[in-house]
């Protein structure tokens, strides 16, 4: 498995339905055209391609002409955020991404204030709705922080490491998709939701070209949901060796092992401390790839019982099960 294969809770899909129901739209259209069957939302443990979850949401930016998909004190109009990259692109170092960013949304809309700073080493992005109560489930803000994140670590080529980053909302019980999605320790229960960074990195160059804005904006928001998961460190690198494999059910903890230069016994132990297992780690990922590979109507059960490793389709199948409460037939409808 040589690419990444993640998959988003859906959880997120029920965020940006309720908000549609509230703003008039037709759901079942919204589900439609991001080819999610309408009868797998009721089930909790359901996931979804990134592609499935990035044609929800360009729908509902579309339908509702509102890249705050309705969850702010006002709407901010489809094509705002392609009006403020085409800007960004342009300048040379981060520093001046972080400054023309917050300033632009600061004049563009009153649904919320952004300020960034930087005091002694450290560099401070923060955030505060006018109207939080408007966002619910938090997703407004749990989006908007992912993208002031990823989109300027995409115009410098390189992730930024984040220190910390705060919220101000108490731990939801989505709490664990959350290292799919910040690389740090995340706070709650603060005055405002924000993030911080070494000073240095500011002065890291914009390397991106517009050419490639624009490829990067006809693929937008979907880039934004394809990065790696953030694990610690361990069980970061051993999901790494895991999805390069051509096979990752045919890979043993002891093969693992003595690629980073361990003991299985030793790995073991490190894995627990993070709260993590071999066994876990590898179910997870062939459950991202399952639901992947489903989604392509072309590739049969039983082909996709084979290439993830199990003896026969009903084991597989009964493995499926197991990860989301549905059989592979159900859950492609």
């Amino acid at each position: 498995m040589k690419t990444h294969h993640h998959t988003i809770a859906i959880h997120f899909v029920h965020t940006i339905l309720r908000s549609a129901e509230k703003l008039g739209l037709n759901t079942n259209q919204l589900l439609e055209t991001a080819n999610i069957d309408a009868k797998l939302i009721d089930k909790p443990d359901i996931r979804i391609t990134p592609i499935q979850f990035s044609r929800l949401m360009q729908t509902m930016w579309i339908y509702a002409d509102d890249e705050f998909l309705g969850m702010a004190k006002t709407p901010v109009r489809y094509g705002v955020f392609t009006l403020m990259a085409k800007q960004a692109v342009h300048y040379q170092k981060l520093r001046s991404v972080y400054r023309h960013l917050t300033n632009f949304y600061n004049l563009v809309n009153d649904a919320l204030d952004l300020k960034f700073t930087v005091d002694g080493d450290q560099a401070e992005f923060t955030m505060k709705l006018h109207t939080p109560h408007r966002d619910k489930d938090n997703a407004l803000r749990e989006f908007l922080l992912l993208l002031f994140h990823r989109f300027p670590s995409w115009l410098i080529g390189q992730r930024i490491p984040l220190k910390g980053i705060l919220f101000d909302y108490s731990k939801p019980r989505h709490f664990s998709e959350y290292r799919l999605m910040y690389p740090c320790r995340a706070e709650f229960d603060h005055a405002q939701c924000g993030f911080s960074f070494a000073r240095p990195w500011l002065d890291a160059e914009v390397v991106r070209t517009p050419r490639e804005l624009r490829d990067y904006m006809r693929r937008a928001p979907l880039d934004w949901f394809l990065r790696q998961e953030y694990h610690a460190v361990y069980t970061q690198r051993v999901a790494l060796l895991l999805e390069q494999a051509d096979s990752p059910a045919d890979i043993s903890m002891e093969q693992v092992a003595e690629k980073l230069h361990l003991t299985s016994r030793t790995l073991r132990r490190k894995l627990v401390t993070e709260g993590a297992s071999f066994q876990k780690i590898k179910d997870h990922i062939r459950r991202d790839l399952a639901i992947n590979l489903l989604s392509n109507r072309k590739t049969s059960v039983s082909q996709i019982s084979q290439q993830l490793g199990f003896s026969e389709p009903a084991a597989f199948s009964r493995a499926f099960k197991l990860w989301t409460g549905l059989s592979p037939k159900e859950y492609r409808g």
